[in-house]
């Protein structure tokens, strides 16, 4: 039996824009992604007995095909043709359920990273993320990490220049956002805000950390059900008043972060939001992954 274990870090969305409807009927998204410090821990070991499955503290996590980790061992072992029958993925949860931070999601791409060292199968990690493609749209991002821009469901990736040094402060509210319901809503609007992705990039290129917060921005702020937007606003207000640069809603949601300069303020605004919310964080921003 061969064991590993690995990080699977969260991811926020910098910017969240919509483009449109594709023929296939998924969206067309661009969004800047960032992986944080906020990290899941994977155990895997490979030739446990009992086929493959998942395993966690948390009860109602599947521990099947339901679960993107065993998804991405699954398709895994078909994109590469191998025979082991055997896997038992332990998966220690710090990052929120059902949050928009891509906690599911990562777990399965460092199943993919951790599964192509231990078999050594020597795949790429654009090989990597072309097999969790098929898993779920943030599973490339996830295999990549860092800092990209996402398009199409969110399988073209195009790294990006590292954010510069700052924290992040995430908060999670406590009730839960439908993805599908948000996407109905995206499609009943006739006018939306949009990011500026653009000036986003131009920030990151000249590493301007003022110019991306300033412009952090997510589509699907606007079409959310008014008591939800109201906490939301809320929450920002919370970390903007103790010093964030910006704040925004990541992904589907519903956690909110800000990004930060200064340590002592992303801490003011952590110690305010624990007295009110119980998932509460302070993270920081991750480089692009690399195979060892």
């Amino acid at each position: 039996m061969s064991s590993l274990t690995l990080s699977a870090p969260a991811k926020l969305n910098l910017t969240l824009d919509i483009l449109g409807t594709r023929p296939d009927g998924y969206h067309e998204m661009e969004m800047v992604m960032q992986s944080v410090s906020l990290c899941d821990e994977i155990h895997l070991h490979l030739g446990f007995p009992g086929g493959i499955r998942a395993e966690s503290g948390l009860r109602f996590l599947p521990n099947d095909k339901g679960n993107l980790a065993v998804a991405a061992a699954v398709a895994f072992r078909q994109a590469t043709g191998q025979s082991w029958t055997d896997l038992r993925i332990s998966i220690e949860k710090r990052i929120p359920v059902c949050a928009g931070t891509a906690g599911g999601s990562s777990d399965a791409a460092a199943v993919l990273r951790g599964l192509n060292l231990l078999t050594n199968a020597g795949l790429s990690l654009q090989d990597l993320a072309r097999i969790g493609a098929a898993v779920g749209s943030d599973v490339p991002y996830c295999v990549l990490g860092g800092t990209a821009l996402a398009q199409g469901r969110g399988e073209t990736l195009t790294p990006l220049p590292a954010l510069p040094a700052c924290l992040f402060v995430l908060c999670k509210p406590r009730f839960s956002i439908s993805t599908p319901a948000l996407f109905r809503e995206w499609d009943k609007k006739r006018r939306h805000l949009r990011p500026d992705t653009k000036g986003t990039l131009a920030a990151l290129a000249q590493g301007d950390l003022l110019g991306i917060a300033r412009r952090t921005f997510n589509v699907f702020e606007g079409v959310l059900p008014p008591h939800q937007h109201r906490e939301i606003e809320a929450i920002k207000h919370t970390m903007i008043q103790a010093g964030a640069l910006g704040a925004a809603m990541s992904g589907s949601g519903p956690t909110v972060f800000g990004i930060f300069s200064q340590a002592s303020q992303a801490q003011e605004a952590w110690a305010q939001l624990r007295e009110d919310y119980d998932e509460v964080f302070l993270a920081e921003p991750l480089v692009q992954n690399s195979i060892p």
